[in-house]
């Protein structure tokens, strides 16, 4: 199978890419947890970034104003209740018994002032598009704030549970640079310090209202290469480390040294294109793209078959997700010859990526890119400068670009939304119809409208090809034989769910 002989040939470039490995300090005692991570974060202010180093470590800082429970639930946090006022307004009654970790009392101004904060343009934060539907937040009481959004949105909830609160007192006073170097959270674990380049250092917040963490102390360290987080894990000097691939994660499940942890989650892997700078902005040369790239062979030859082809930006635990929908079909014959028309082969083209991701489907996807004649140079950079750089306006960013993508709502408004709508950071898209679809579909409370737009921006994707749908990712951890811990959809690491087994 070509696909096959081409994922072959990523796969010894990969091992041969593999650099000499260093063991960090031990994990010495079972007061001491240690989670080697992909990349140190590029924020620990929850409202600046979302990417899984930096989510990882501060979602145990901060409390949300509601959360996920392990079945994958909507649960209180913060908030205690909600109630619908009006389609447009939901009134939120509130824990009396938080402190921050400097000791002040969380309260409704705080919760307020979190989501002024992150929906305030001016902020820019990245997950903007996932809140600007919210219009304010006010405090309606001694333990009460009321959200009111431009008109009904239906994934009000589902997204909220991403909303981390953050003291007001401190913020204002620091500001913000300030705050994301020394963050103050109400969370299961205190910040201690950041040695930048090397780790984050959290304490056990024993004042903590609910679930305390089973560990004293957490190091969350920067380890880029798999291998080295392999053999701290199996050394005994990581508790728990991320981003294990298949073949890594059959090496340890025969090691009897440490265990595999997966779960199967909503976050799927695509290739970004950017449509605004040719040749890329011809539909034709896009559905070529499409063409060339062998998503069977990708999770049979590189995942394992953990994973599973994808045909849209969403699982069938989406909300707007569209059964049997038709996508540009695997034929690299078929692609040569566009490519070769059209004259795309000429052109060299960006493939930007880092190191969090799984270079070997970078590398499989720019082979198989290349054997229909594309030109194209992976551009490997750190997490930090990657998502800049994605961030940026459409004609600074890469040509390409790998990806994976969960708004943890199940909900395709999560996902398409930031994605495709012109009005993110995200998205290098620039279409009216999209837009207009992407927004009625956000505006509405009825079921049946909304499908109908999403039905609608699926089959734009599918035929158009701004980007490539992938595969469905099974997340994949390596943890210490004695952890007790069950991976989620999410991909949440809350420590104080965790917990040793003897």
């Amino acid at each position: 199978m070509p696909g096959l002989r081409r994922i072959t040939s990523a796969l010894l470039l990969a091992a041969a890419l593999g650099g000499a490995t260093f063991l960090s300090g031990p994990a010495s005692a079972k007061d001491m947890f240690v989670v080697d991570l992909v990349n140190e974060p590029s924020s620990l202010d929850p409202q600046k970034q979302w990417n899984p180093d930096s989510y990882y470590v501060y979602r145990n800082v901060f409390d949300n104003l509601i959360t996920r429970d392990d079945a994958g639930k909507i649960a209180p946090q913060i908030a205690t209740s909600w109630e619908y006022k009006s389609p447009s307004e939901v009134v939120f009654k509130l824990r009396s018994d938080v402190k921050f970790h400097d000791g002040e009392k969380l309260t409704a101004e705080d919760v307020a002032f979190s989501v002024t904060r992150i929906i305030d343009p001016a902020f820019k934060s990245p997950q903007l598009s996932q809140f600007n539907k919210i219009k304010s937040a006010a405090v309606t009481g001694e333990n009460e704030v009321t959200i009111t959004t431009d008109g009904p949105y239906p994934v009000l909830l589902a997204q909220l549970v991403k909303l981390s609160i953050v003291p007001k007192h401190v913020v204002e006073k620091i500001g913000d640079d300030a705050f994301n170097a020394a963050p103050v959270g109400s969370g299961p674990y205190k910040f201690d310090r950041w040695d930048r380049g090397s780790l984050v250092a959290l304490s056990r917040n024993a004042d903590y209202w609910g679930d305390k963490g089973p560990f004293e102390k957490a190091e969350f360290r920067a380890v880029p290469d798999a291998a080295t987080r392999l053999a701290d894990l199996q050394a005994g000097n990581a508790d728990l480390i991320v981003t294990l691939d298949a073949d890594q994660a059959k090496q340890l499940e025969g090691s009897g040294s440490a265990k595999v942890l997966s779960a199967l989650t909503e976050r799927i892997a695509y290739l970004k294109l950017n449509p605004t700078i040719a040749p890329l902005d011809k539909p034709k040369v896009r559905q070529a793209v499409a063409m060339a790239i062998d998503k069977q062979g990708i999770v049979e030859g590189l995942l394992g078959g953990f994973d599973k082809p994808a045909s849209q930006m969403a699982n069938n635990t989406y909300f707007g997700f569209v059964p049997n929908l038709k996508n540009v079909e695997f034929d690299p014959e078929a692609a040569k010859k566009i490519v070769e028309e059209t004259g795309a082969g000429k052109t060299k083209l960006s493939f930007a990526t880092s190191p969090v991701f799984d270079q070997r489907i970078v590398q499989a996807l720019a082979q198989m890119l290349s054997d229909v004649g594309f030109n194209v140079e992976i551009q490997l950079t750190d997490m930090a400068a990657y998502l800049k750089r994605a961030q940026s306006e459409p004609a600074q960013q890469a040509n390409f670009a790998f990806g994976r993508w969960s708004c943890a709502c199940q909900d395709v408004d999560g996902v398409l939304f930031p994605l495709l709508h012109s009005s993110s950071s995200w998205s290098s898209l620039r279409d009216p119809k999209i837009d207009a679809l992407l927004v009625a579909a956000r505006n509405t409370l009825d079921d049946k409208e909304r499908q109908q737009a999403y039905d609608g921006v699926a089959k734009f994707v599918a035929d158009d090809v701004p980007m490539v749908p992938l595969y469905e990712a099974a997340v994949l951890y390596g943890g210490a034989k004695n952890l007790e811990w069950q991976p989620t959809a999410n991909e949440s690491m809350f420590l104080n769910r965790m917990s040793w087994n003897d």
